[in-house]
């Protein structure tokens, strides 16, 4: 790379990670600015930090970037180093907590980045759409400080792993030996997992042994642990080796899509900090698997029986080392193509967010047309799931796709993870709601009426009387006395990652801020 490369790539890095640490920064820990230091000008926007009252200037709205600081002597453009700096000063007297971690995994995530644009230079996207629109998005969640940090691993370590950069590779087997077993799901799960021993390079496991397939990078991650040393060494465990075809990484990183005739998804604990979690298969949601996914496969099983074509892609269920439960651990997820309409195309809702070549959203000639029909298929199951089966499915850009008709008009909604699902009466109703509107409205649909308005500003008016229309649709037709007080509401709850992290909350431990409703109107 010459020295014109390496800046270019530079300045795109520092882009790519500032923009979702400012939409942090200014969305939880800053306010619009007044004043006639604060008057907009050729697109930037002002606000005034709240740990010092300091004023910083952005330009852009959706996807802020080019951040300067007012001193005395004007404006000072800063550096991504400097903005991180300011963002722990501001935080650390904003909250009164000192944190010493989160900046180092800010520069760590920022590192991610150049190293993925460096990746993605030298290689070639996949031909599969669906595979490239989970391998698209270089930026990540948009409202997190830190969307690509890697645990503070050296690139080598993870890189050939990370579908930002187009990574395929081999799963690695194991022979697992029967007494030491552990797993749920029945015949459905286990025949889905042995039949993945087609794709070994070597040897099928022993008699006495059942296979249990590996994320090559969890394995070396874990490998060096008292238990699966052991076990490697008594016989308990076996290494049957690579694959001899490869599996392609999705946008979550430890969930690998098996293409082909096993068409499924395979999903992995990884040991890494990924945004607000260790990654792990947690025993206490591998032991619920199964009751959440019942749940919502009869709430789905439902929805088809009333015309709907609604896909839910199931969690069949797990199977793992009774000596390394959460480590070794193996969930078995549909695959997509069975339960397709002919001749559609599935895509990741969070790609089409970030945006990606070859997303319809950008191609349309009809955005507001497109948009209800997106509406139309995404929004009613997961009212539906909720009104009258006390299922909270985690709708988010992550857990959502989207398959398009060969015009690329949105015609059928696929939802997945069972981890991320709540049912009632376990959660409380009010709680269980609040979670539904932040993941399915904020986290999803204004990303996306977004990215339409970006593309489209045309469009940009119609796209939230939209929305309501659609929720007030289904709440003429099925009934649902939280659809009058959400379109009424003043504001609407946006999780707070950064003050999230730097409090060091527990992943799950959500906070909430208000932001202004665009459905109240």
């Amino acid at each position: 790379m010459d020295r014109m490369e390496s800046v270019d790539l530079n300045a795109a890095a520092d882009a790519y990670a500032a923009t979702p640490l400012l939409n942090c920064l200014l969305r939880e820990a800053a306010d619009p600015a007044e004043g006639s230091a604060a008057t907009p000008d050729e697109g930037r926007t002002v606000h005034r930090l709240r740990g010092s009252g300091r004023l910083l200037r952005v330009t852009g709205g959706r996807r802020p970037l080019r951040p300067e600081l007012r001193t005395a002597d004007g404006w000072r453009p800063l550096s991504h180093t400097e903005l991180v700096k300011l963002t722990a000063d501001e935080l650390h007297r904003y909250t009164g907590v000192p944190n010493d971690e989160l900046p180092v995994e800010i520069a760590d995530s920022r590192e991610a980045v150049a190293a993925l644009l460096a990746a993605r230079a030298a290689a070639e996207p996949p031909r599969d759409p669906y595979v490239r629109s989970e391998q698209s998005l270089v930026m990540g969640h948009p409202y997190h400080p830190a969307p690509k940090a890697r645990g503070g691993a050296p690139v080598a370590s993870w890189l050939p792993y990370a579908p930002e950069a187009y990574a395929r590779h081999p799963l690695v087997f194991l022979g697992l030996r029967e007494d030491e077993v552990a797993e749920d799901g029945g015949p459905r799960a286990a025949d889905a997992i042995d039949a993945l021993a087609g794709l070994l390079d070597g040897p099928r496991p022993p008699a006495g042994y059942r296979l249990l397939p590996a994320h090559p990078w969890q394995l070396d991650l874990v490998g060096g642990s008292a238990a699966v040393r052991t076990a490697f060494a008594d016989g308990r465990l076996l290494r049957l080796g690579p694959g001899r075809r490869p599996v392609w990484p999705t946008a979550s990183v430890r969930t690998l899509y098996v293409p082909g005739e096993a068409d499924l998804f395979v999903k992995f604990s990884l040991d890494v900090r990924i945004t607000n979690d260790v990654r792990r298969l947690w025993r206490h949601d591998l032991l619920k698997l199964r009751r959440t996914d019942v749940a919502v496969e009869a709430g789905f099983a439902e929805l088809r029986r009333c015309g709907s074509n609604a896909v839910w892609l199931a969690d069949r269920g797990y199977r793992t080392a009774s000596f390394a439960f959460e480590e070794l651990a193996v969930l078995v997820r549909d695959g997509l193509h069975a339960q397709l309409e002919p001749g559609a195309t599935p895509l990741a809702s969070a790609a089409l967010a970030e945006g990606f070549t070859g997303s319809p959203l950008a191609a349309t000639a009809d955005p507001a047309g497109w948009w209800r029909a997106y509406l139309r298929h995404v929004v009613p199951p997961v009212l539906d799931l909720f009104a009258r089966h006390g299922v909270v499915l985690e709708a988010h850009l992550q857990n959502s796709l989207v398959a398009v008709d060969a015009r690329g008009v949105p015609v059928q909604a696929l939802f997945r993870d069972a981890e991320g699902v709540k049912l009632l009466p376990e959660t409380e109703r009010a709680a269980a709601w609040q979670r539904l509107v932040y993941c399915l409205v904020v986290n999803h649909l204004t990303e996306v009426a977004g990215a339409i308005a970006e593309a489209h500003p045309g469009t940009a008016a119609a796209l939230w009387p939209a929305v309501r229309e659609e929720f007030l649709r289904y709440d003429a037709e099925h009934g649902l006395p939280e659809i009058a007080e959400l379109l009424s509401a003043p504001s609407l709850p946006a999780k707070t990652n950064l003050l999230l992290r730097w409090t060091r909350a527990d992943g799950a431990a959500a906070r909430y801020i208000p932001l202004p409703n665009p459905l109240n109107g």
